[in-house]
């Protein structure tokens, strides 16, 4: 009989859901972890006489499943949490919202106030059981990248990087030639490694193609492509876009950027909430990926997020920070989004069942990991990839009566299930409570400071 194989880590007894390409399942399953990758998953018998770990944790029949990952995120924008929504109580709200108070409120933060809005944002996330993020851009991706480490999440930061436009904060716009700079040392600072063990990386962000030249959205894609790399920006998100680009190149967003040779596997188009069937195809046939907002999306348009993810597109599910609507609980944009696409795609065929039950959460763990170009690292349990782990509790009054633990991950769990979280198999939460920082003083602190930032957009 072979020695037992030391190993850092045996989770057992846990229904473990893999969200593998066959959906497998083990309802009495174990994962052993080492050096911060998952080495095998199976039976708990099995493992347990294979492995001899370090630790070990009984996970007495809890679901065990890949961390969700953020497809669209905007941490500078965290501490605006509720300040919209008071404002308009008083007042219309001026349009776009992005320009006249999102663009403003990030260009008046300072260093320590954006790494404070990474270490709230952070640790809420990995709280609900997101465990990676994909920045959309903004000021001092150091200070993200500062919070990320302390916080123990898996991300790429990159800079808010804008080069035109009209009523943009002058602290906000750069010449071109800086700005594609500022981007290129983002991603030397902080490289990535082929088999993600590197937690925090760099990448690139265009904020959008109305706010930035055509120069510097080629140069920008052409350095993130040898650098290998994603470019980040927000895409057909609103009308104006579209207006904009057929006004000032005589075609729509996505014809704009194929005719400038840079739709490519580089680009993660947010949003991509007005896409027609064409545009579709394109993103499928470039290897574009994209990320759907459910929380705001639907307020544009019928974003055909489902249909998007049927036909081959890398979309995953992003919250876009907490501006508006303002939780970073993925599992609740997840139903956001089941319920919303179901009238996408299921109402004017008269067919309640349109949408699978697992597809959002796929969204928003494969998803977003092939998305961030990192689907052979994490988005599933499967031997070889980072240990990037959530377990959820069934001890909730919603857990109440399910018959199978699928079907309650599937339609019911959110983040305030989540028990237990694991990036590169160290603990980050236990019994609920993000472990790496204080979550408390955080919070109090960021009160402070939001009370101070809020005149920015009165």
């Amino acid at each position: 009989m072979s020695t037992p194989r030391s190993i850092d880590l045996l989770l057992e007894h846990a229904f473990v859901v893999t969200f593998d390409d066959d959906r497998t399942v083990h309802r009495d399953g174990a994962l052993a972890v080492h050096d911060g990758a998952i080495v095998a998953i199976g039976d708990t018998a099995d493992l347990r006489a294979r492995f001899s770990p370090a630790a070990r944790r009984d996970l007495q029949g809890r679901i065990v499943m890949p961390g969700l990952v953020d497809a669209h995120l905007h941490t500078a924008q965290t501490m605006m949490r509720g300040l919209i929504s008071t404002l308009r109580r008083s007042r219309a709200l001026r349009v776009p919202t992005w320009r006249e108070y999102l663009v403003p409120f990030e260009a008046a933060l300072s260093e320590d106030d954006v790494e404070l809005s990474g270490l709230l944002a952070y640790s809420a996330m990995l709280a609900t059981g997101t465990t990676t993020f994909f920045e959309a851009g903004g000021p001092h991706p150091e200070a993200m990248a500062r919070a990320a480490w302390r916080t123990g999440i898996r991300g790429s930061v990159s800079v808010s990087t804008m080069d035109g436009g009209g009523r943009i904060p002058g602290s906000m716009q750069q010449t071109t030639e800086r700005a594609l700079q500022q981007n290129i040392d983002v991603v030397e600072a902080l490289p990535s490694a082929a088999d993600g063990s590197i937690r925090v990386t760099g990448g690139m962000s265009l904020r959008q193609i109305i706010a930035c030249s055509t120069p510097l959205v080629v140069d920008v894609h052409r350095e993130a492509r040898e650098r290998g790399v994603k470019v980040h920006t927000h895409l057909v998100e609103g009308t104006y876009e579209i207006d904009y680009a057929l006004e000032n190149f005589g075609h729509r967003p996505v014809e704009y950027l194929e005719s400038i040779g840079v739709f490519t596997p580089a680009l993660h188009g947010a949003h991509s909430v007005l896409v027609g069937d064409d545009d579709i195809t394109a993103f499928a046939r470039a290897g574009v990926s994209a990320a759907h907002c459910a929380k705001g999306n639907f307020g544009i348009g019928p974003a055909p997020a489902v249909r998007m993810w049927r036909r081959g597109v890398d979309i995953g599910l992003g919250t876009d920070g907490v501006a508006s609507l303002g939780t970073l609980d993925l599992f609740r944009v997840a139903m956001i989004a089941r319920v919303g696409q179901q009238l996408v795609e299921g109402v004017h065929r008269h067919n309640r069942n349109e949408i699978d039950p697992a597809e959002p959460l796929e969204m928003a763990v494969r998803g977003g990991a092939q998305a961030m170009g990192l689907g052979a690292v994490i988005g599933s349990l499967e031997t070889g990839k980072r240990a990037d782990l959530v377990v959820i509790s069934m001890d909730s009054p919603d857990a109440a009566g399910y018959d199978s633990e699928e079907s309650f991950l599937y339609e019911c769990a959110s983040g305030r299930d989540v028990v237990e979280v694991y990036v590169e198999g160290a603990q980050v939460v236990s019994d609920g409570r993000v472990t790496t920082v204080d979550a408390a003083d955080i919070s109090a602190r960021a009160r402070r400071r939001q009370r101070e930032l809020a005149d920015v957009i009165a």
